[in-house]
């Protein structure tokens, strides 16, 4: 599966603290991009219990992942998108629980 970001994602990554960025990125790559595959082999395939991904209820078609409960809260949210027939997963913010203003 490809990942796409929006400005604001890039925006909230800039602004991480290198050691929470890390954190996210190991997430991303150890549980994240494998559970995605999974995903889009089988929309049905359940989501890894440690990330925590559910649907945001302010935004339909948005989607969030716990990428820490602790020191930072680590949130991030995305969606799933159809690009040129191409399912990808468009990264849409990352940071503590205030990504929930704007998700």
């Amino acid at each position: 599966m490809k990942f796409e970001t929006t400005p604001s994602f890039d925006g909230d990554v800039r602004r991480l603290k290198p050691e929470h960025r890390a954190a996210f990125l190991n997430v991303v790559k150890t549980k994240f991009i494998a559970a995605c595959d999974a995903y889009a082999a089988d929309p049905a395939t359940p989501w890894p219990r440690a990330l925590r991904v559910k649907s945001v209820q302010s935004a339909p078609g948005v989607l969030e992942m716990t990428w820490s409960f602790s020191s930072p809260d680590g949130r991030a949210t995305f969606e799933f998108v159809t690009v040129d027939g191409e399912l990808r997963c468009r990264w849409r913010r990352v940071g503590d629980h205030d990504v929930f203003k704007s998700p």
